[in-house]
């Protein structure tokens, strides 16, 4: 079988690591392979040097041919007799052959190592507009897929070579000394600088020359957004699997976020509508008609009852003319109209017209007194005011009068005389 006889060494390494005796059988063998290698699997935050090595060691013993030149030449023996045959296998893979692809605690091994990748949230402004009668917007994007040349294995050869750095654990174990003098060490576990924690190198000569070894390449797609009737500011659409692909990771998702733009006369609240309309006192009193534009281009007709007086800052509902609901788009909420009143300007109406007003308007009577109470009243003049204005001044007023206050309460200063 060998050129040479080679030199017996050390042929229990592997049966300790294993936690077995030489005359273990193959069942009881693999019963302390799937005990161990649970225990100290990297993705339970186990070792990943000791996950390797129970890995190997489990390779070598399952195999009769391997088992036996390594029970006969030890390991210098077995790796004289591999030489040619590719070497030991990824650990991963070693695991994942012993549960056959299967449940590594209820999951697949590779699904558990696969990592999902972030997902790609875009902000999409729409108006009150879209989202009453509904829209489809189309937005062109870049985005990271598998190289289909290389099926994103990087390589033209389609097998990547085992990391020297860290045998293709992607993971290393750093020992560095703490404490100076005191003999104390600290051993860390890091992801790879070689293969930033890939477990794999792919040589110059062999690297796929239409991603150039990166396993992936951009695209371009164009993605239909469909904003539904009735959808509220800052709800999201997803679509599911569409962000960057990547090697042994799962897609993420892309999400928009509706961002509803504000409407210059409707504004929302839940499924119902609010709007303003300024109305002349003569509308007011004598009532009104006016036509409303709505959101999906309808005119509305909106009158009052003959008769009926409309009061500053007054409401009127419409039943079923708000915004439709999410996923019932055939139900709507109300509308709501409030009413301002546009007053005359002073010295519009000359006496005469307010004497005809008082006489058209005899249930609301102007307050008059008497001689006698106006010679015991003191007459004032009143002002027009701002009072948001008025309130402001007021409040700087208070501060400047405190600081004042401050500074005579403490008093004069005294200087220490000199002697």
């Amino acid at each position: 079988m060998f050129g040479r006889v080679p030199r017996r060494s050390n042929n229990t390494k592997y049966y300790e690591v294993l936690g077995v005796s030489s005359s273990t059988s193959q069942d009881e063998l693999k019963k302390a392979y799937r005990k161990a290698a649970i225990k100290s699997h990297p993705d339970k935050g186990g070792d990943p040097e000791k996950f390797k090595e129970l890995s190997q060691a489990y390779e070598v013993l399952s195999d009769p041919e391997k088992r036996e030149i390594y029970d006969q030449y030890g390991e210098d023996g077995l790796k004289e007799g591999m030489s040619g045959r590719g070497g030991f296998h990824n650990p991963f893979d070693i695991f994942e052959q012993f549960f056959g692809g299967g449940s590594f605690e209820g999951s697949s091994s590779r699904a558990r190592r696969q990592k999902r990748g972030d997902d790609v949230i875009h902000s999409l402004k729409v108006s009150l507009e879209d989202v009453y009668n509904g829209a489809t917007k189309k937005l062109s994007l870049s985005r990271n897929v598998l190289c289909s040349k290389c099926k994103g294995k990087g390589t033209k050869s389609g097998a990547p070579g085992t990391c020297y750095g860290c045998h293709g654990v992607g993971m290393k174990t750093i020992t560095r000394q703490i404490g100076l003098g005191l003999g104390m060490i600290q051993q860390m576990n890091t992801v790879c600088p070689e293969c930033r924690g890939s477990g794999e190198i792919i040589l110059e000569r062999d690297r796929c020359p239409s991603c150039r070894a990166n396993k992936v390449v951009q695209e371009k797609k164009v993605l239909e957004v469909h904003v539904d009737k009735g959808m509220q500011h800052g709800q999201k659409i997803v679509f599911q699997g569409e962000a960057d692909e990547a090697p042994d990771t799962v897609a993420g998702d892309i999400v928009f976020v509706l961002q509803v733009k504000e409407h210059s006369g409707f504004k929302r609240k839940y499924d119902d509508l609010f709007i303003e309309h300024t109305i002349s006192l003569t509308e007011a009193l004598c009532g009104f008609q006016l036509i409303l534009t709505h959101l999906d281009g309808r005119q509305l007709l909106i009158k009052s009852n003959p008769g009926e007086v409309t009061k500053p800052g007054q409401y009127k509902a419409i039943n079923d003319e708000g915004m439709p609901q999410y996923g019932r788009p055939f139900m709507k909420g109300r509308l709501f109209v409030e009413f301002n009143v546009e007053f005359p300007e002073s010295g519009a109406l000359s006496p005469d017209q307010c004497r005809a007003i008082e006489k058209v308007l005899p249930q609301l009577p102007r307050g008059r007194l008497s001689d006698m109470e106006m010679d015991q009243c003191e007459e004032t003049i009143m002002h027009d005011v701002n009072i948001e204005e008025e309130m402001k001044r007021r409040k700087y007023q208070r501060r400047q009068e405190a600081y004042h206050e401050d500074e005579e309460d403490a008093g004069p200063r005294v200087q220490c005389a000199q002697q």
